[in-house]
């Protein structure tokens, strides 16, 4: 027999938000739009703001401990909180909890240009070839989406990284439906700065 959403959320407590996505692909903004919308956000500011995130990478070193398989009895004080867990940790998320995921996504191209910028400006060599890393991403992307997909804990809203910077204000709204419509709309909006959108990629050429 199916639980009530009331049963549901008084067994379960109120679930967690969590920002996901590849790296480069706008968590960290995702983050920073929920925190000035209104949502508190867990983060140590153990990793400071830099060159390749001016406004601050909001992580918290806790969530990297998740694929140790360690306690993660820690996630209850984030209920009702936003945490920003990168894509690849989601499948060790434990099913006692509940969680409301905004997945980001961003052209695949432009994430590993962005990734290569990144490391680059850290003199660190480049992982697989462009185009390997693509694929790759690509099949990691669709096996995430297939795992949430299966299971009644998670809720899912698919964020376009473009489309926020393009119309801040319109996917604002849809985060907040999305979240319960509890934050403040037009301070989300101004945090999707178009100055953030580098590593993008040029518009096709029509042919004639």
């Amino acid at each position: 027999m199916t639980r009530s959403p009331f049963l549901r959320r008084l067994r379960r407590g109120r679930p967690i938000v969590v920002v996901s996505g590849l790296p480069r692909s706008g968590t960290s903004m995702a983050m920073n739009m929920l925190a000035a919308g209104g949502l508190q956000v867990l983060t140590d500011d153990v990793r400071g703001a830099d060159g390749s995130n001016p406004n601050g990478y909001y992580e918290l070193e806790q969530v990297k401990t998740l694929s140790a398989g360690t306690d993660s009895r820690w996630l209850a004080g984030a209920r009702g909180k936003a945490l920003k867990i990168i894509s690849f940790l989601l499948t060790y998320l434990p099913e006692s909890y509940d969680y409301q995921v905004l997945l980001m996504r961003r052209d695949l191209g432009e994430i590993v240009a962005s990734q290569n910028a990144m490391l680059d400006s850290r003199g660190q060599a480049h992982g697989a070839e462009d185009d390997r890393m693509r694929a790759l991403y690509e099949e990691h992307l669709a096996q995430v989406m297939r795992f949430l997909a299966r299971r009644d804990c998670f809720s899912t809203l698919p964020v376009d990284y473009a489309e926020v910077v393009g119309d801040p204000r319109q996917q604002a709204s849809r985060i907040n439906a999305f979240l319960g419509a509890h934050l403040d709309v037009d301070r989300m909006a101004a945090v999707a700065s178009p100055a953030l959108y580098r590593n993008r990629r040029p518009p096709r050429r029509s042919i004639t």
